[in-house]
């Protein structure tokens, strides 16, 4: 099965109760989505990476995912074009999931957050400005409202997002404990460019 096909693979399985928000909730990490037609709260850390709440509002189908655009630094066009194509297929998982379960495109609407300047020793041409500059020129050719936006900075955000409602908390993290954040995206980066070099990936 490719790693990369549209199924229930890439939706969050960390599922928890959260007792502050009295409700049930769902973490997702570095290349996860998850959509959802009930009350769940969607919960999800970022640092470089940026993650998208798409919602119908008509509907109450709402969703989020979390992605980061592979690249190695370069200001190649080239190789920015070849990273957009993670970018689209991330988008275009979410929307696709969200449509199997109802919502509809033209109906869409989004919040976007995320691409901050967390990773240490990337100073230029940084990964959360090329996330931002990315998911921000997809959504105006796709035609999709972005109705708020929390984006670039240098700190990580803690988001929530309640798709029933449209409502979406961010919290920013300006005090670190660990590297827990940092770690996770570097890991998730060298992940998808050894997948992008040994050639198992379709994309659309």
């Amino acid at each position: 099965m490719n790693a990369f096909e549209l199924n229930d693979q890439h939706l969050a399985p960390t599922r928890y109760y959260d007792r502050h928000f009295d409700c049930d909730a769902v973490k997702i990490l570095p290349g996860e989505y998850f959509v959802t037609v009930e009350g769940t709260m969607i919960v999800t850390v970022l640092g470089s990476c940026v993650s998208v709440c798409l919602r119908d509002p008509v509907r109450k189908i709402g969703g989020m995912n979390h992605f980061l655009l592979p690249n190695d630094g370069s200001s190649d066009s080239s190789t920015w074009s070849e990273s957009a194509r993670y970018g689209a297929f991330a988008m275009e998982i979410l929307i696709n999931h969200l449509i199997k379960l109802g919502a509809s495109r033209n109906g869409l609407e989004a919040k976007v957050f995320g691409g901050g300047n967390v990773l240490r020793g990337l100073t230029q041409n940084t990964v959360g400005e090329r996330n931002c500059e990315f998911v921000l020129e997809y959504l105006r050719v796709e035609q999709i409202p972005v109705l708020a936006s929390d984006l670039l900075d240098q700190y990580p955000r803690k988001v929530y997002f309640f798709p029933h409602t449209g409502k979406v908390m961010v919290r920013k993290i300006k005090s670190l404990h660990n590297s827990t954040i940092m770690d996770r995206e570097s890991e998730y980066r060298m992940r998808i460019r050894h997948a992008r070099k040994s050639g198992d990936v379709d994309l659309f």
